[in-house]
């Protein structure tokens, strides 16, 4: 999709496209407001801005559009909604072993039960044990860190997200 044909779409349809890049109403409802966008440099500068200022319960939000790290049946139920943006995301976990799943799934566990939410963490190209790693490293973190860090991941996401969406009109931008 070519941004000047965003730019013109009624706003539920605008809408339907930046749900599949971010699942927070509010985000999606800023940039909406926020069109029309001059170049790709403006689309970026307002994902990250409608971004801003978000409450933590925008920020659950957006993490209940994600699947858990890992898990294939929740990646199939929770992706039906963003698969087409956010399909390979988590391609690396596939060839992961028995023995990193079932410590990243538990991790997953141990996480959601500490900070009431789940571990969002930007996933291309990163094998599952580097996400359990990465797990693992955070989960000393309190609950404020927490969500700073979940919420910059979920940024890098959608920014992910809206390139893949807007790829052509990017590269030319």
């Amino acid at each position: 999709m070519l941004l000047e044909d965003l730019n013109q779409l009624p706003a539920s349809d605008a809408s339907h496209i930046f749900m599949q890049c971010c699942t927070a109403s509010a985000w999606v409802s800023n940039m909406v407001k926020a069109r029309p966008f001059a170049d790709s440099q403006a689309i970026k500068k307002a994902a990250d801005d409608a971004w801003l200022g978000l409450t933590e319960q925008d920020y659950f939000e957006a993490f209940d559009g994600h699947p858990k790290i890992g898990d294939v049946s929740s990646l199939r139920a929770k992706y039906a909604n963003t698969k087409e943006l956010a399909g390979n995301e988590q391609g690396l976990v596939k060839e992961a072993n028995e023995t990193v799943l079932e410590v990243l799934s538990q991790g997953n566990s141990d996480y959601q039960e500490k900070f009431g939410f789940i571990f969002i963490i930007c996933a291309t190209g990163k094998s599952a044990q580097q996400m359990s790693d990465l797990l693992q490293a955070r989960l000393p973190n309190s609950r404020a860190q927490e969500l700073v860090n979940a919420a910059e991941e979920q940024r890098k996401i959608f920014q992910l997200r809206i390139t893949k969406a807007f790829e052509k009109a990017l590269a030319e931008g």
